[in-house]
């Protein structure tokens, strides 16, 4: 598999403090893929510098073989990198479909004017963009909630729809920042599936940072692993379960088999 986004020798610091320290490493197109790490390891940092929020001051990110660093990350968007966040960023007292309509929004190509008349070209193209967003809700299984204000919605389903969001841009990558905290075992287990639905159905290659282990280690097919900035571990799950530098530092006693 060719190398759709390539990570070579990044750094980042705020002050005097080194939030990333020449990391390497790059995602395949088609797989799925895991950053690792205890809390505070540089892990949401690398996903800043990949969508564009950050600016490392060393190193170089490409995707698809072009150099994004000097790109904005409504840019980035454009050539294909979405994300969802890890904290809910929805507007709680809109619907699931005006939330995921809106994630559309940087592609329309209607001026404020004429879309707020909704006439002509304008209306054509919400029209197609809905149809997208209803594939989405569909995919995502949120048909029978699709109209329901996102504040009334258990924090599981929350988190799905923030996900959604981002899977509305029809991304060729998309950067999830721990799509599964704070669900229980069975919303974890459908966003597992729809993980893997989004490899397998979509095509979409998935960048995902996640503590629960066990769910890593059974959906990536490459892993790299960061503490305190600095990676110390790169390869496929059992190699990484087998490093004694991934063992010590972050994974311990802890069965992830």
């Amino acid at each position: 598999m060719e190398k759709l986004l390539n990570i070579e020798s990044v750094s980042l610091q705020f002050g005097g403090v080194k939030a990333l320290t020449q990391v390497s490493f790059h995602v395949r197109k088609g797989e799925i893929f895991s950053l690792i790490g205890p809390n505070g390891a540089g892990k949401t940092s690398m996903l800043n510098c990949i969508s564009g929020l950050y600016r490392p001051y060393e190193g170089k990110i490409t995707f698809k073989n072009e150099d994004v660093l000097s790109l904005k990350p409504s840019q980035r968007t454009s050539l294909g990198i979405s994300r969802a966040f890890q904290n809910i960023a929805l507007f709680g007292q809109m619907s699931v479909l005006d939330n995921l309509m809106l994630g559309r929004h940087s592609l329309m190509k209607s001026g404020p004017f004429s879309g707020g008349l909704y006439f002509g070209k304008a209306k054509r193209e919400e029209i197609e963009h809905r149809k997208e967003v209803e594939k989405v809700i569909e995919f995502m299984d949120l048909q029978d909630i699709r109209h329901n204000p996102v504040s009334t919605l258990p924090y599981g389903l929350q988190k799905r729809v923030e996900v959604g969001r981002a899977l509305v841009l029809n991304p060729e990558l998309i950067l999830l920042d721990e799509p599964m905290a704070g669900m229980n075992t069975l919303e974890k287990e459908m966003m597992a599936r729809i993980i893997l639905d989004m490899r397998e159905v979509l095509d979409i290659t998935v960048f995902l940072i996640e503590h629960d282990l066990g769910v890593v280690m059974n959906l990536s097919d490459h892993i790299a692993v960061l503490d305190f900035g600095r990676q110390i571990g790169f390869g496929k799950p059992d190699e990484i379960q087998n490093n004694d530098e991934v063992i010590k530092a972050y994974i311990g006693e802890e069965d992830v088999s």
